[in-house]
């Protein structure tokens, strides 16, 4: 096993990710509320998890990955009374457009995927547990609220101390202050009694019919398939607090162990440099910017392309630029072959890609993304080590050592998926920067519905001696020998 080292939210250190003592490593990501179709925030949270997983899976690591699926809250349960329909079959959709989501942004199942709808019998049993131990009460309405002054150590991840919470803070942990008796402001939900609101979507319990607390079921999830304390947490950075700082609470409160001895948090999306919002326009998802003409791969390059502890600008411009970028990699690798004069490369394992990569022109490449997943670097390396003149000077067996790294860490660590080009030895033709870059603008204004801008730029690319041919993922351009 080759180690990966990764920042820990928790120590603000970059530590080496160790498994458990019988050799698997845990993982639980907090996954998606099925109310509606993940955007494009979302998504980026769940590529870099995915890219985390092939870099442990490639590094020899045998990973338990556990990504769960939020079918109760307020948000699904309101779906399904405006649709008038039963809850379950209101989130079943949801799940189904997210996993259609998944299989085309190429983000591997995890191996299990719990629903908190399945496991509300185990939460009531560790709220039970809470109440018997102190950390928590019933009031008069039938809720039940964790009580954090029971946990000297929360606010510890967030290097937020309880003792200096806010009331406007406090109400960002439940969002419901108004709506119910508590000891303390500061106090946070676990289950919440049933409301006119709810219709038929409640359960039973000993303190009366309602449903559980957001945060309670991921801690009970994570512990149900994982054990008592996980090797990784991850999720967006939105959710440091309250949510991962409540789940340590309810679950260490009892199990005296640490949750999780990794914390994995990627930093927020913006759009055209805004915060994401409906009112705004710039929440997108993948099915909208596909109705773009943008496809799946183009959008896993711009999400992960960042590094995941920087926020990250995304723009319909960075679509083109990452379209262009997949392309200019689907010639490298095409050219690999030529030289290389072979197809027959294998699979890119653990054995031979963290072994044999030692002598590689990627070595680096590979090293960048053991620590701290730093995409950029990987793909700057990548770019350097493949450019026009590094590719002439390739001998077929350099060449084709070249290819298997660069197939291993592109297709199978970054999980992109190349478009097809013809390039032969007689036209494996390196593209002009300034030729590639007018290109990219013709398609943005074409995107843009700039027409007569996009007419001009293909007439000045044809003056240049190219011909640019346009295709569902972008455009492809060629020598015109005409």
């Amino acid at each position: 096993m080759t180690s990966v080292s990764l920042h820990n939210t928790s120590t603000k250190t970059k530590d080496t990710l160790t498994p458990s003592s019988d050799g698997i490593f845990r993982v639980y990501c907090c996954g998606p509320t099925v109310y509606a179709a993940a955007h494009i925030g979302n998504f980026r949270t769940f590529l870099l998890q995915d890219v985390l997983r092939r870099v442990l899976e490639m590094s020899g690591y045998h990973v338990r990955w556990v990504r769960n699926l939020t079918d109760i809250d307020d948000k699904t349960i309101r779906g399904a009374q405006q649709q008038q329909i039963p809850l379950k079959e209101f989130t079943q959709h949801w799940i189904d457009v997210f996993h259609e989501d998944c299989q085309k942004l190429q983000i591997r199942t995890p191996e299990v995927e719990p629903r908190a709808t399945e496991h509300i019998d185990d939460q009531i049993r560790w709220i039970e547990k809470l109440i018997r131990h102190g950390f928590a009460y019933a009031v008069a309405d039938g809720s039940v609220y964790y009580r954090i002054a029971s946990f000297p150590r929360y606010g510890q991840l967030s290097c937020l101390a309880s003792h200096n919470l806010l009331p406007a803070q406090a109400k960002n942990i439940t969002g419901d202050a108004d709506e119910y008796d508590r000891d303390n402001i500061h106090d946070f939900a676990l289950w919440k009694s049933r409301k006119a609101e709810d219709g038929e979507c409640y359960w039973n319990s000993p303190w009366g019919q309602g449903r559980p607390g957001w945060h309670i079921e991921c801690s009970v999830m994570a512990m149900r398939y994982l054990g008592e304390t996980l090797d990784l947490h991850g999720g967006g950075i939105d959710l440091c607090f309250p949510h991962h700082e409540n789940e340590i609470a309810q679950s260490e409160a009892i199990t005296q162990k640490c949750f999780s001895k990794h914390w994995f948090h990627s930093a927020h999306l913006m759009v055209d440099g805004q915060k994401m919002s409906k009112s705004l326009g710039n929440l997108y998802t993948l099915q909208e910017l596909q109705d773009q003409d943008y496809s799946p791969m183009a959008i896993r390059y711009a999400l992960i392309a960042g590094h995941y502890r920087q926020p990250l600008n995304f723009t319909l411009q960075s679509l083109s630029t990452a379209t262009s970028a997949l392309q200019k990699l689907a010639k490298v690798q095409k050219q690999l072959q030529v030289i290389a004069t072979t197809e027959a490369i294998p699979p890119m394992t653990h054995d031979n890609i963290s072994e044999k990569t030692s002598a590689s022109p990627l070595t680096n490449a590979w090293k960048a993304l053991r620590e701290d997943l730093n995409i950029p670097q990987c793909l700057g390396i990548i770019f350097t080590e493949t450019s026009p003149s590094a590719l002439r000077t390739l001998s077929p067996t350099e060449a084709y050592r070249l290819l298997h790294d660069f197939k291993g860490i592109v297709l199978g660590v970054l999980g992109l998926t190349l478009p097809e080009v013809d390039t032969d030895r007689r036209n494996a033709t390196i593209i002009p920067e300034q030729i590639q870059e007018l290109a990219e603008q013709r398609l943005t204004a074409k995107r843009q519905k700039l027409f007569d801008k996009a007419d001009q730029l293909r007439e000045q690319i044809h003056s240049m001696g190219w011909r640019i041919i346009d295709h569902p993922d972008g455009f492809t351009l060629e020598k015109d020998h005409s």
